[in-house]
Formats: structure tokens, C-alpha cells, sequence
């Protein structure tokens, strides 16, 4: 197992620490801001040393490559993108604080998700549809490195899946604009031009996630070591437990703890110096 570290600025001194730490052989250059250490062991020193210096880390199988992968799955809210859009859509109505302390609550594992999206979403009652457009264009944002992670992906083959326990307005809108293959979220009623309060169809929330990733998976006739997710929250857990690789994107604690590696650091981008 060989030990990639990344950051925006890697410390030689502390790389250099990190080698003697697992018995590194070399040390390889991936990027300017990502190396790779030829580990002998692990050390439970490696985390701390990693925090203080800022860089985020993860154990890769030796000669592992993106290639080896054919399926990659992602959340949305706050992974792909720098908002939660149903805590943005409440603040149109004044209702911010009272539904970000839900979503937070679910993100913990605190609250069922299910039940936490049925009252968030009912308190949109009576909302403009025209508050989604004003979401999507004043208050969205790519996070760091998203689309260079998706050119990246497309480039090796990979086929790849936006799947969010959000809203299918503004899913639909980064599958055309990322090149997603597919996606897949909730869909909000909407009558008269405006939000009725309810969500049509069925939920989707962890295990449907899980499930979304599973078909993909099976349809194109991979192992469950072929598929990397990506998430940051309590209800990715499932579906980074069916990947083979989870990665934990400025994840919540409960998230982090099921993940094979953490970016805190860099941007979604730094999944391709995993596998270079």
C-alpha cells in the first residue's frame, strides 16, 4: 500500500516526517501539490501529523490507477456543489435558520432523513417556483476541483452518476453542465406555479442511494471494487459502504469514520492524484 498526501502546500519537512513514520522507500511527485510515499507500514501517528500540516491523505493499493474504476457516484448538496439548496430555497421564504438546523440534524444522523426532508420540504408551502431560478443562478457554486474531476473521470471511461437526497430542478441542471450520465433526486410538486409543500414519487434518501448505485453498478457489470462515491453526510454512508473507495468530502464526523479517504484540504479534483 502506498500513502498519496496532498495540499495546498506541502511542507517538505513534514513530507519527509510522513515517510520516516510508515518506512517509506521513495518518495514520488504526482503534482506539485500531491506526492506519493512507497509505504512499508502504517502508523497511527499519520493523521495527527497530516492535520497539523494541513494535508489530506489516503492508503492506495500499489499500482492502483483510475482506469481500474468504471463507476463513479456523488452527492450533490454540499460535496458537488458549496450549498445546501433546500436551506437556500427556505431562505426565500424567511424560514433559513429553522430548516438549516434540520438538514444539519440529518447530515448527523440525528434525524431520520426521510422524516427531516417531509418537514423541510413542507415548510416550502406557498414558495414561488421562480425561487429554484434564483437559487441556481445567484446562489450556487461549483465546489473547488469539480469540474476538472469530471473532465478527468470522462477522459478514463468512467461512467458517472449525480445522486442527491435534493431536488431534481437543480440535478438535472448540473447533468448538462458537468456531463453527468445520469442523476437522480427528488422531485418537488409544484402547482399553479408554486411549491405545494410535498415531494412526488418515491424519496430519495440513503438506501435509495445505495440502490441507485447498486443498478449502475450491475448494469454495466462491475465489482463493487470498480466504483468510487463521494459524499458528506449521514445519509452517504450507504452507498459509499456498497464503493469500493468512499471518499468524504468536508464531511460531517459520522461520514468520516466510513470513508477510505478525507479531503479537507483540496478540491474534488484531488481524487485524480489518487490514482495517477
Amino acid at each position: 500500500m502506498n500513502l498519496v498526501v496532498q495540499g495546498e502546500d506541502v511542507d517538505s519537512v513534514a513530507l519527509k516526517n510522513l515517510a520516516k513514520l510508515c518506512g517509506a522507500s521513495a518518495i514520488e511527485q504526482i503534482t506539485p501539490e500531491a506526492f506519493r510515499l512507497l509505504a512499508m507500514h502504517g502508523s497511527d501517528q499519520i493523521a495527527g501529523l497530516c492535520a497539523e500540516a494541513q494535508l489530506d491523505w489516503a492508503w492506495v493499493p500499489n499500482g492502483r490507477k483510475l482506469s481500474d474504476f468504471g463507476l463513479f457516484v456523488t452527492d450533490m448538496d454540499s460535496t458537488l456543489i458549496n450549498i445546501e439548496c433546500i436551506d437556500e430555497i427556505a431562505d426565500m421564504q424567511g424560514l433559513k435558520t429553522e430548516v438549516a438546523a434540520i438538514t444539519e440534524a440529518a447530515m448527523r444522523g440525528e434525524i431520520d432523513f426521510r422524516e427531516s426532508l417531509k418537514r423541510r420540504v413542507a415548510l416550502l408551502a406557498g414558495l414561488s417556483e421562480s425561487a429554484l431560478g434564483e437559487v441556481y443562478e445567484q446562489r450556487l457554486q461549483l465546489n473547488p476541483g469539480a469540474e476538472r474531476l469530471l473532465r478527468g473521470l470522462k477522459a478514463a471511461g468512467i461512467h458517472t452518476v449525480l445522486v442527491s437526497g435534493g431536488f431534481t430542478y437543480f440535478t438535472d441542471r448540473l447533468k448538462v453542465r458537468l456531463g453527468f450520465d445520469e442523476a437522480h433526486a427528488n422531485v418537488l410538486e409544484v402547482r399553479d406555479g408554486r411549491l405545494t409543500g410535498h415531494v412526488v414519487g418515491p424519496i430519495v434518501d440513503g438506501d435509495a442511494k445505495a440502490a441507485h448505485l447498486r443498478q449502475a453498478r450491475e448494469r454495466l457489470g462491475l465489482r463493487p471494487e470498480q466504483v468510487i462515491a463521494a459524499g458528506d453526510g449521514a445519509n452517504d454512508i450507504p452507498m459509499l459502504t456498497e464503493a469500493g473507495f468512499g471518499i468524504a468530502y468536508r464531511a460531517k464526523p459520522i461520514l468520516r469514520q466510513a470513508a477510505d479517504c478525507r479531503l479537507d484540504h483540496v478540491g474534488l479534483d484531488g481524487v485524480l492524484n489518487l490514482f495517477r
